[in-house]
């Protein structure tokens, strides 16, 4: 289960993956998960059309300063001459090149993008080879089983995928309209993972070791990408590998819990300034203090606080009283 997986020409140290994530996983929270040694961590996804209009605030997403290589960054979009500009930029930054064919996000999908791709499997073919032809690096896919109950085509898609060079693919076992709801379907990755000889990357719903576990044995899918079960626990990456290795679980101590919280605060602040800082932690202090005892109060009282010196403060006397 756990192994060194290639992709193209790199070698993955691991099969854990860090799944994108818009709005999450920027540069200090990548550097948190690397602490916890994923096989490879993936930015938040970066539109095409905005790297081909030189858009400065989209560029910022392209940071990669002080992080453990390798490092994979996602495009999105619909637009073959951006794709083509976007595969070169950040090829040239990255190790590998994802593209986004799985978000159902409303503004994405409007305009083309993300999940909607999957109604359209010519231009799938079209934008995975123009990426390819462009990238220096190997290319991979990320989509999700199909658009709805009647637009399935997550076994299609995938062979076009790799009838047109990408180097890997990952299915999330969701259909845009589910969205994030109900069950993912891990038997449509056993399916893909049985019809394409490319890695088949598994992702929705591995929340636990043991579900991790689970989905390797259910589908036989050569890695898997963990999303929103990082929130508030990156930990959960080495959790699952050595689960996977040695049949263990560590217990985190409430010491570490601080600890992280307070690095991701000092590595947002570096990045974003104090003022964005403070702000963009408020959503990961919430994640990280999820099910802890009279966290909700705790909660309430940082999203008022504005300075690094009273957040730390807060979270310092907080954790120095609970029991967990």
């Amino acid at each position: 289960m756990l192994k060194k997986l290639k992709i193209g020409n790199v070698e993955l140290q691991n099969n854990i993956i860090l799944a994108p994530m818009a709005g999450i996983t920027d540069l200090p929270f990548r550097i948190i998960c690397e602490k916890y040694n994923p096989g490879l961590v993936v930015t938040e996804m970066v539109s095409s059309k905005a790297l081909y209009y030189n858009d400065e605030k989209t560029k910022q997403l392209l940071k990669t300063e002080g992080e453990k290589r390798p490092v994979s960054v996602q495009i999105f979009g619909s637009d073959i001459d951006s794709m083509a500009y976007a595969a070169k930029y950040v090829s040239k930054i990255a190790d590998i090149v994802d593209i986004n064919m799985g978000c159902p996000a409303p503004k994405v999908v409007k305009n083309g993008d993300g999940s909607k791709l999957l109604l359209d499997l010519d231009k799938v073919y079209e934008i995975v080879k123009i990426v390819v032809k462009n990238s220096e690096v190997p290319v991979t896919v990320k989509m999700r089983k199909g658009w709805d109950n009647e637009h399935i085509v997550a076994i299609e898609a995938a062979k076009a995928v790799e009838r047109a060079g990408a180097s890997a693919v990952t299915i999330h076992g969701r259909t845009r309209s589910e969205y994030y709801t109900g069950k993912a379907d891990w038997n449509i990755i056993k399916k893909v993972k049985e019809n394409v000889s490319i890695p088949v990357i598994g992702n929705g719903d591995i929340k636990s070791p043991e579900d991790a576990k689970r989905i390797f044995e259910q589908t036989n899918c050569d890695g898997i990408m963990i999303g929103r079960a990082t929130l508030g626990r990156p930990w959960i990456l080495e959790i699952i590998k050595s689960y996977l290795e040695k049949g263990t679980v560590r217990k985190i101590e409430k010491k570490e819990i601080l600890e992280t919280i307070l690095k991701h605060i000092e590595l947002e602040i570096k990045e974003k300034g104090e003022y964005t800082g403070i702000r963009e932690m408020r959503k990961h202090i919430c994640y990280y203090l999820k099910g802890l005892p009279g966290a909700s109060a705790v909660r309430d009282k940082i999203n008022h606080l504005e300075s690094k010196e009273e957040v730390e403060k807060e979270l310092v006397d907080y954790f120095s009283y609970i029991i967990i």
